[in-house]
């Protein structure tokens, strides 16, 4: 109880911060009068009233953080906030289960972006914005995000940082101080979101859909609000703005600040991740619009060409948005999408999967192996661009995707269990694990997770936040030595 009533009494203050995010679908839904104000308004007071009773009953045991209490800060804030974030969904939506209600939550939050709902193109305007706001929130973190505030509030905020934070590299800084370090890619963050919507506003959307999908395709998340997606706009404009940000998204975050700090563009060139990232996926949509076009799918090179493009891209970099069924497409195709979205986005960006750094250093250990085979005294070290990786890096990366791989296969097989086929079982963990949205067949992009039992849409819930926190953090509190003292 020592260790966890600290964490408590500061995950009641972060509640009481996130009970301000219900502020947006209140005067959403006051503007459009959509019947739901009083529901989020119901749950604004359930979350801020839950927050300070929590902050008030612990806060005798309030205490600097260590490192190690990060990691169930973390997962609880994430678990936590869903099952707030689920309650006006719950109570505004019909017929919503309160397993399908945390599921859409979670979904948010984790910028997966799969959905249990059907008929988006009538929901209510408040509760369609409140699941793209969850994304917008949950793209950079909320970690990071009450980082900036909790220096105010007495509590430290490296160690919860370093917790959330994704990729390997988590000592760099971009500034001094950890709460300027967040502020500044929040700014970014912003920036890149207010651009987005006006480009897709100029593009043909109206306002509602501009901020909505510029909320979504800035966390790579990935809902919509129509069923069809993207689809239903049928606009090459609307595909071409959101394809440049769904690149600009799987970039390093810390890169664009670079950027902007520096005015200056030499730092995604000199940025390794960034330019495997880019080669990968636009690569990859070439390949496949020529081999579509080959196959005969679709008679139109340039159609081809489109149809690949946006639809490579957005599940590469973990996005989720379709404008078609591409499980229609030769079956090569859309297993190859799964696995880019596996390994392409960058650390640090607002995608999910291993990350592309990781898969630079997974493929130039194998390659450095190689080489020692042949030459068994030789020092060859393990380089991304022209700086050394240490050993200890590279081997923390290759129990990471051990565990990846492990976690893929053992929640495939316990959906296989739960009555699910093969191909819908596997894709949907590699959907969820990756915070990717769509899957196939049962899951594919003409569907939804809709048709899923509780008891499969309570495991792709876990798959997603074990995703969302990178594996070691969720699983890391399963050790017996996390709980000693």
């Amino acid at each position: 109880m020592n260790k966890v009533l600290p964490i408590a009494n500061v995950l009641g203050l972060m509640l009481m911060v996130f009970s301000l995010t219900f502020i947006l679908p209140v005067a959403t839904s006051f503007w459009y009068r959509d019947g739901a104000a009083w529901g989020f308004l119901e749950a604004m007071m359930v979350t801020l009233g839950g927050g300070y009773l929590m902050w008030l009953f612990t806060r005798r045991f309030k205490r600097e953080l260590k490192a190690r209490d990060g990691f169930l800060l973390v997962t609880l804030v994430w678990a936590v906030m869903a099952a707030f974030a689920a309650i006006p969904l719950l109570t505004e939506i019909r017929g919503l289960s309160a397993t399908d209600a945390y599921f859409e939550a979670m979904s948010g939050l984790s910028t997966t972006g799969a959905t249990v709902l059907a008929g988006l193109d009538t929901l209510a305007p408040s509760l369609n914005l409140w699941r793209h706001e969850l994304h917008w929130i949950g793209g950079m973190g909320i970690i990071v995000l009450a980082v900036a505030v909790l220096p105010l509030l007495g509590v430290g905020g490296r160690q919860l940082y370093k917790a959330e934070t994704p990729g390997p590299m988590k000592d760099s800084q971009l500034t001094p101080r950890i709460t300027e370090t967040a502020k500044n890619l929040w700014l970014v963050y912003f920036g890149f979101t207010v651009a987005c919507a006006l480009l897709l506003k100029w593009a043909g959307m109206d306002w509602f859909d501009a901020i909505c999908h510029a909320f979504s395709v800035m966390s790579l998340g990935g809902f919509s609000t129509h069923d069809a997606s993207i689809g239903f706009f049928h606009s090459p404009l609307i595909e071409a703005v959101l394809i440049v940000f769904m690149l600009v998204s799987g970039v390093n975050f810390a890169t664009h600040f670079l950027a902007v700090r520096g005015r200056s563009l030499k730092v995604y060139l000199a940025d390794s991740e960034a330019k495997a990232f880019v080669l990968l996926s636009v690569g990859s949509s070439v390949g496949i619009g020529l081999y579509l076009w080959w196959m005969g799918t679709y008679g139109d090179f340039w159609g081809a060409m489109r149809y690949a493009s946006f639809n490579v891209v957005s599940l590469a970099t973990t996005t989720g948005f379709v404008t078609t069924d591409y499980t229609l497409w030769p079956i090569f195709v859309p297993l190859w999408m799964l696995f880019l979205s596996c390994v392409s986005a960058s650390s640090g960006s607002t995608g999910g999967g291993i990350k592309m750094i990781r898969t630079l250093l997974v493929f130039k250990q194998g390659w450095r192996e190689m080489l020692l085979l042949m030459h068994p005294r030789a020092m060859v070290p393990v380089k991304v661009g022209e700086h050394a990786i240490p050993n200890k890096v590279v081997f923390a990366v290759q129990g990471f995707i051990f565990l990846y791989f492990y976690s893929v296969v053992l929640l495939t097989f316990v959906l296989l269990l739960s009555g699910m086929d093969f191909m819908s079982a596997f894709s949907a963990v590699v959907a969820s694990i990756n915070n990717a949205g769509p899957g196939l067949n049962q899951v594919g992009p003409a569907t939804n997770y809709g048709s899923l039992n509780d008891f499969q849409i309570w495991v792709c819930s876990f798959t997603m936040l074990l995703g969302r926190l990178e594996l070691f953090t969720l699983l890391v509190l399963f050790t017996p030595a996390y709980w000693k003292k």
